[in-house]
């Protein structure tokens, strides 16, 4: 007699990086006394120096979601700066790189999912180089540090943030989402983004691959808004441009931490609800 065991659920856990599982010395959010402060693991080196963090318990909590689920990073970094990430924990088989713009699997970026990608944006929004050119020219150089164009795909500016005029982002705001672009400032950079250029359609890709049954996901900026609508059950720190604009959805988990003690309550949260198998 032969008795029926129910296959494993495949559960895919998408997370952005920065503020969300990883932070900055300026990001840790280290409230409280010294003496206190929970032990760091740097995971980033840029130019030999540390640059990005998280405590060794979230170490430990991540390597754990990588042997349990299919862990997906979904990044707006690029490809080069996704890469200088290591991260605790198996390597992923996929990453998500320029907000979704490439698909990486095994390191290497899906040239069919690019290719598709590009012909979204050439009919559907105004071009990179029309969007460029208007935050240069109506930037301050009071304020701006530095402009920079990723992956071909997206711009973005590095901007003294003390001195950035709160009205300027919006102006901005306003004039990309009529020609197709979404505005975002996160930290010292404000980031221009085609609104076909999404997160959630490339973990909707990732989860088509593997049959997944069920989608967590995580993020702090409006950038992420899309990733965690796409998702079963998503969480948000408090902090950041989701949390500074009270948003809100179906299946999300608003967090009452900030910096590094958000990332380690995000993990434990895909721990008890993604465990696969179970």
């Amino acid at each position: 007699m032969s008795t029926s065991v129910d296959a494993p659920r495949t559960v895919l856990v998408a997370s952005d990086l920065d503020r969300t599982l990883i932070y900055s010395a300026a990001a840790l959010g280290l409230t409280m006394p010294d003496a206190e402060a929970p032990r760091l693991l740097c995971v980033e080196v840029y130019e030999s120096k540390p640059l990005s963090y998280v405590t060794e318990t979230a170490a430990g909590l991540l390597d754990e979601v990588g042997r349990g689920t299919v862990f997906v990073p979904t990044t707006t970094r690029t490809r080069e700066q996704y890469g200088r990430i290591h991260l605790p924990g198996p390597a992923p088989k996929f990453a998500i790189c320029a907000n979704g713009g490439h698909l990486l699997v095994d390191g290497v970026s899906d040239p069919e999912w690019r290719a598709g990608v590009g012909r979204r944006l050439a009919a559907e929004c105004a071009s990179l180089d029309e969007v460029r050119a208007h935050m240069v020219r109506t930037a301050d150089p009071a304020w701006l540090l530095k402009e920079r164009v990723a992956e071909d795909l997206f711009a973005y500016l590095v901007v003294e943030r003390s001195l950035l005029p709160e009205e300027w982002v919006k102006e901005l705001a306003v004039w990309a989402q009529g020609r197709g672009w979404a505005v975002s400032l996160q930290g010292r950079k404000i980031y221009a983004v085609p609104k076909p250029l999404t997160k959630s359609a490339a973990v909707r890709e990732v989860a088509r691959r593997i049959d997944a049954q069920e989608i967590l996901a995580a993020g702090d900026s409006l950038l992420d808004a899309d990733l965690l609508l796409a998702a079963d059950r998503s969480w948000r720190p408090g902090h950041g441009e989701l949390a500074d604009t009270g948003w809100t959805a179906p299946g999300l988990t608003v967090l009452p931490e900030r910096g590094v003690a958000a990332g380690e309550e995000i993990l434990r949260g895909f721990l008890r609800h993604g465990s696969a198998g179970v």
